[in-house]
């Protein structure tokens, strides 16, 4: 039977039960379509969801990219229209997905604010050596603002894993093409996950770190003199050529090797970025807003990626990105490297 929502109409714009929306949010959160907050506001974020989940009950199968299951089969010949309102036929489809076991519903914590602190803890205290840890803390700070949970609040009961979902589909705006879970935002490009997938990279923060660690040194090896297919670090070509690979001014024998990054973020100076500037000299590229980075330069106060005597600055535009998107990812970990 469908959920005590079925036939409340809710939507966007109209007067809507609190209660409701709260039981759909926590809905939408668990099925992976909500980006964040449970506070009973059916607002522009929780009407994007249900679109994004309506597309989804069309046609996605996801099985070819790996997901156990496709979405579209819940949909059981039932018409699904993309209005992100929660009509009958959504709202049946909602209830048989989260009433489904081989569906894997994102996880939530009964001790968020806990549980972050020990994974925090952690962190700072990894002797790791496949990426520079204060690095991934910058970016994490930019990726999940160091949290592997979201932590309730007097407004907002929500308690699940940290969820980034991407929409690059230009003539679906709404479709979610990929998702990244917790602190490291490890990225998933189909949907559910399968239950190796959830126990190995969501649920467990460490694991999750040790994933995102992976990435990063991977990214250090592939993309930054061009090893991944039809990518190249334009601006650490363009600002340094070819040489080799920097893995860190400091020998491994220091103990400063990769740990002392603030301390040359610094020596490298601070510098601001403005509206237009080029993303690197002689770049066609410019600096701008956009659909992820929506408030325009200029940054104030970044790092002179130029003058790092280490190539992880190129590294962490590839993180999470490509284009002037990356860019402006870029700006924002060297800015937070200095200022951790």
């Amino acid at each position: 039977m469908p959920r005590v929502y079925a036939n409340a109409g809710l939507a966007a714009g109209r007067p809507n039960d609190p209660a409701l929306v709260r039981a759909l949010q926590r809905a939408l959160r668990a099925l992976g379509y909500l980006h964040s907050v449970i506070d009973g506001d059916f607002g522009a974020g929780t009407a994007r969801a249900v679109r994004s989940l309506q597309i989804d009950l069309e046609g996605y199968d996801g099985r070819p990219q790996g997901a156990p299951l496709a979405i579209k089969d819940y949909a059981q010949g039932r018409a699904i229209a993309v209005t992100g309102r929660v009509d009958a036929a959504t709202a049946a489809c909602i209830d048989d997905m989260l009433a489904d076991g081989n569906f894997l519903k994102v996880p939530a914590s009964a001790d968020a604010a806990a549980e972050n602190s020990r994974v925090r803890a952690a962190l700072a205290a990894l002797d790791e050596t496949r990426a520079p840890v204060p690095f991934m803390t910058a970016m994490f700070k930019q990726e999940s603002l160091l949290r592997h949970f979201r932590e309730p609040t007097a407004t907002d009961e929500d308690n699940f894993v940290v969820i980034g979902l991407d929409r690059n589909d230009a003539a679906r705006p709404d479709r979610i093409t990929s998702r990244g879970y917790g602190l490291g935002q490890y990225t998933f490009f189909h949907h559910p996950l399968t239950p190796a997938e959830l126990e190995g990279r969501v649920l467990d923060p460490m694991r999750n770190l040790d994933e995102a660690f992976g990435e990063f040194r991977d990214k250090f090896r592939g993309f930054v003199l061009g090893g991944e297919p039809r990518t190249t670090a334009e601006d650490r070509i363009a600002e340094h050529g070819r040489i080799p690979l920097r893995p860190c001014k400091h020998p491994e024998s220091d103990p400063r090797h990769k740990r002392d990054c603030r301390n040359c973020a610094h020596e490298a100076g601070l510098h601001d970025i403005a509206v237009n500037e080029p993303v690197y000299p002689g770049a066609a590229l410019r600096w701008q807003s956009t659909q992820y980075y929506t408030r325009s330069p200029p940054y104030v106060g970044v790092p002179v990626r130029a003058r790092f005597e280490c190539d992880w600055p190129y590294a962490a535009r590839r993180y999470n990105g490509s284009g002037i998107n990356s860019y402006h990812y870029q700006a924002i970990i060297l800015r937070n490297l200095a200022n951790r």
